[in-house]
């Protein structure tokens, strides 16, 4: 099992548009690509990821949190290019009140329309809940991967979503396979979700 120590969060690496070094990317790439659980902070509490398209790997999350895979869980990425091929389907005005969130800490819920996402990501759900994040960690690991990841938090079903990392730590020890260094963003709350075809705030 992988594992990584916390680096001070007044380094400015941590503040540069890119702040994870060439290995800690190397690292949580390598990870993710062979099928591995990662946690990594967000805009509010730490999250656990994966590649969206390895059943196995997401399998893994949703035992860790004891979380039903009827469920779904919420997709992350660094711009709206990698999402784009849930938008396309869309009408136009539909794609635009998605894009005017991000980004930023807001999830919306698109049709998938074209059952793109996997069942075992979009749940019992049509809808698959995506969020464009401005969170620098977020967006270095979507980039260094090519592709959004799972975005779910870390903390088993009936826990407080850790915000920590040593409540990463408690909750899962070496269970994940890579822990990223880095610090929340300024939110306190978990991200609003947003259903874009009725324009209800779900959460």
């Amino acid at each position: 099992m992988w594992s990584s120590t916390l680096i001070d969060s007044d380094k400015s690496s941590m503040a540069a548009s890119h702040p994870l070094s060439d290995w800690q990317l190397h690292c949580a790439r390598r990870t993710v690509f062979h099928g591995g659980v990662i946690a990594y902070p967000t805009e509010a509490v730490w999250g656990l990821g994966c590649d969206p398209w390895d059943p196995q790997a997401v399998e893994r999350i949703l035992e860790l949190k004891h979380r039903p895979v009827e469920k779904g869980v919420i997709l992350v990425a660094s711009s709206v290019d990698q999402i784009r091929f849930l938008l396309d389907p869309l009408p136009r005005s539909l794609q635009a009140e998605a894009e005017r969130h991000w980004p930023g800490p807001v999830t919306c819920l698109l049709p998938d329309v074209e059952q793109q996402v996997p069942e075992w990501v979009r749940g019992q759900h049509h809808s698959i809940a995506v969020r464009v994040s401005d969170h620098p960690v977020v967006r270095a690991l979507c980039e260094t991967t090519g592709m959004p990841l799972v975005s779910t938090s870390c903390n088993p079903a009936g826990r407080q979503p850790a915000r920590t990392i040593w409540q990463v730590r408690r909750y899962f020890g070496n269970q994940l396979d890579w822990i990223v260094p880095g610090s929340l963003g300024g939110n306190r709350k978990p991200s609003r979700i947003i259903d874009i075809v009725s324009g209800k705030q779900l959460r």
